[in-house]
Order: C-alpha cells, then sequence, then structure tokens
C-alpha cells in the first residue's frame, strides 16, 4: 500500500478527526462525530482508498 496523503492534507485529517470525536465525547454533536475516524485513520495511515480510485496523490515522496 503507498502513501498517497501527506503534508497539510494529513495534518488537516488528523485535525479534523480528533476534532469531531472530541466534540462527540463531550456531548456537542451527536453520533455523527464518530465518522471522525475516517479522516483521523486516514490521516495517520497516510493512504486514502478514495484518492486511489480517482487517482490522487499528495504526498510529495510518491509523486510519478
Amino acid at each position: 500500500m503507498m502513501n498517497n496523503v501527506g503534508g497539510v492534507d494529513r495534518v488537516a485529517r488528523i485535525a479534523v478527526g480528533l476534532l469531531l470525536l472530541v466534540l462527540t465525547a463531550l456531548g456537542a454533536i451527536g453520533w455523527w462525530g464518530l465518522f471522525g475516524i475516517v479522516p483521523l485513520l486516514t490521516g495517520l495511515i497516510r493512504f486514502c482508498p478514495l484518492y486511489k480510485i480517482v487517482g490522487l496523490n499528495t504526498c510529495p515522496l510518491n509523486k510519478d
């Protein structure tokens, strides 16, 4: 599995994921905030399956 998430994209995914999960834990938003797991995991593992499907790559180390 080749990395396709890098730089600012990665930081933004982790930040948004954590924010959604914290807001859910605090009760500020509903259960849908658990979807924050998706951007958090894709940021941490540096791979996004949707990017693979559409051919996007924001990781400068793996540019063709």
